[in-house]
């Protein structure tokens, strides 16, 4: 873990991060959801949401291990780039709790952080790299930053895997929900929240 860093998403990793969406749901949501559920979700429930790139509020870990040499052609440095992502994860001061931007009925909203929580937004991480503390590492600094924007509570939405991780952190679970991701299919979601201050 000690190579993995943190830095704010930027335009040029969004198929990166689209990327590393597919391989997390489709490696670490098989015990929970059927193939058809996962990429249902992928057609919406997950996915990239720029709204959160343009508001500088979604994070990226890179793994500093995963190099690039100068002189490979620029679309091998390219899937280099993308391999070296491993995680992301971020959090909102808008309205809408969960969706790429392909989901519809999203709301961009500004929340009063006096009187709602910040949203934890679309927290995956590369198989490859799961229950090594990088969920937690970006989950530290969403918290952190969205305290020193004057939220005193955070919600989230969490997949059926994220829930015993984000129990851990202090999150408390609401009441499951079922979501439509087309095609005749639901996929099951479980609202939580933590409040850090009054």
């Amino acid at each position: 873990m000690h190579s993995v860093t943190l830095r704010k998403a930027v335009a040029a990793d969004i198929s990166g991060v689209e990327a590393l969406i597919a391989r997390s749901a489709r490696g670490l949501s098989t015990a929970e959801y059927r193939p058809a559920q996962i990429e249902g979700a992928l057609r919406g429930a997950f996915g990239v949401d720029t709204q959160l790139f343009a508001d500088q509020t979604y994070f990226v870990a890179i793994d500093g291990a995963v190099t690039t040499d100068a002189g490979v052609a620029t679309g091998e440095a390219v899937a280099a780039q993308e391999a070296a992502l491993v995680g992301c994860g971020g959090w909102s001061f808008r309205a809408t709790l969960f969706g790429g931007d392909a989901r519809a009925g999203r709301d961009a909203t500004r929340l009063d952080p006096h009187s709602q929580a910040a949203r934890i937004r679309a927290f995956f991480v590369d198989p490859k790299y799961a229950r090594r503390g990088i969920g937690s590492l970006i989950l530290d600094r969403c918290e952190r930053e969205a305290a020193l924007h004057g939220f005193r509570a955070a919600e989230l939405m969490a997949t059926l895997p994220g829930v015993k991780f984000y129990a851990a952190r202090g999150y408390v679970a609401g009441d499951l929900i079922r979501h439509d991701v087309g095609q005749g299919e639901m996929i099951e979601f479980v609202p939580m929240r933590k409040e850090w201050g009054s």
